[in-house]
């Protein structure tokens, strides 16, 4: 892999870092207000975290030093 497609993968995986952190606050706020008796809560947190986790395996196949 040349230096310019390893620096646009980390520029990538930085951007996909980002994402699953707004991902995590979302479903930290969606659990609260779950416990807060909100009904609806816990269906769009379970949905947040089906995206995190796809975020997450998305990172792990971008990352350097990693292989398929």
């Amino acid at each position: 892999m040349s230096g310019s497609s390893e620096s646009a993968y980390a520029d990538l995986v930085s951007s996909l870092r980002n994402i699953e952190e707004q991902l995590r606050d979302l479903a930290y706020d969606a659990l609260r207000a779950a416990a807060s008796g909100d009904a609806q809560a816990g269906a769009a947190e379970k949905r947040v975290l089906k995206a995190r986790r796809a975020i997450e395996r998305a990172i792990h196949a971008l990352e350097p030093g990693r292989s398929s």
